[in-house]
């Protein structure tokens, strides 16, 4: 059974809809990049695989033991957020929250040390968050989203604003994280470097697409989105 399996969703707010009859299925392991125009429904598609919002129609199944608080998420910054006035540590270890305890435990402690360390942030665990760069607070907000999960990974824009060596690490820690066995769903703006990780694309807007990434590069709308002269952005 798929990990996530969404059938025939229907994406929107206050009634209004942004996506039609939307199906796709997500296997563990897999690195599904999900792309489209500005404004097709990405975000959008992320906070109802998460039940921020749910969908106007169509269902989201889990399977193969997946719980939803064992999905991480790492959405896109706001001002507000990037200048968060707590420790790096604190906010590392308030991953482990969705697990619905009063307090902290030894384990959770000893799981925030390690994801510090494996987003080589180990040595920032006492700096305040605000004080970070914009790729070491990523490399946060990551480490966060792993005390959450071991199994699936939701990334809205994670190299937003990034410079090109910074955004190149960040790609890198994704795909070793992958490598590793953890599920990626992410949202990027940048088609080229996505493609290059992925190994399934999810396009949504005027016309919807869901299959391998070869699939992807072989069809019409992959082509016409892909076209330098079509400007395209995810």
């Amino acid at each position: 059974m798929a990990l996530i399996e969404a059938k025939h969703l229907s994406l929107g707010y206050d009634r209004q809809s942004i996506v039609e009859d939307l199906s796709f299925r997500v296997e563990a392991g897999d690195y599904l990049c999900i792309v489209g125009e500005n404004g097709s429904g990405k975000t959008t598609l992320m906070k109802t695989l998460l039940r921020l919002i749910e969908p106007l129609r169509g269902s989201i199944v889990l399977g193969d033991g997946l719980r939803r608080n064992e999905i991480g998420y790492l959405p896109q910054q706001t001002v507000v957020q990037r200048d968060f006035p707590a420790s790096v540590r604190e906010i590392v270890i308030s991953g482990c929250q969705g697990r619905s305890r009063l307090f902290y435990t030894a384990k959770d402690k000893a799981l925030a040390e390690e994801n510090m360390r494996r987003m080589g942030i180990l040595d920032l665990k006492n700096r305040c968050y605000r004080e970070l760069s914009g790729g070491q607070q990523q490399r946060v907000l990551l480490a966060r989203a792993l005390c959450a999960t071991r199994k699936v990974l939701l990334l809205d824009e994670p190299v937003a604003g990034l410079d090109p060596v910074v955004t190149a690490e960040m790609y890198d820690l994704i795909a070793e994280l992958n490598r590793e066995g953890v599920t990626i769903i992410m949202i990027s703006h940048d088609l080229d470097e996505a493609i290059a990780c992925c190994t399934h694309i999810l396009h949504i807007g005027k016309s919807a697409f869901f299959g391998t990434k070869e699939q992807y590069l072989n069809s019409d709308i992959g082509r016409r989105f892909l076209a330098p002269e079509g400007g395209a952005t995810a």
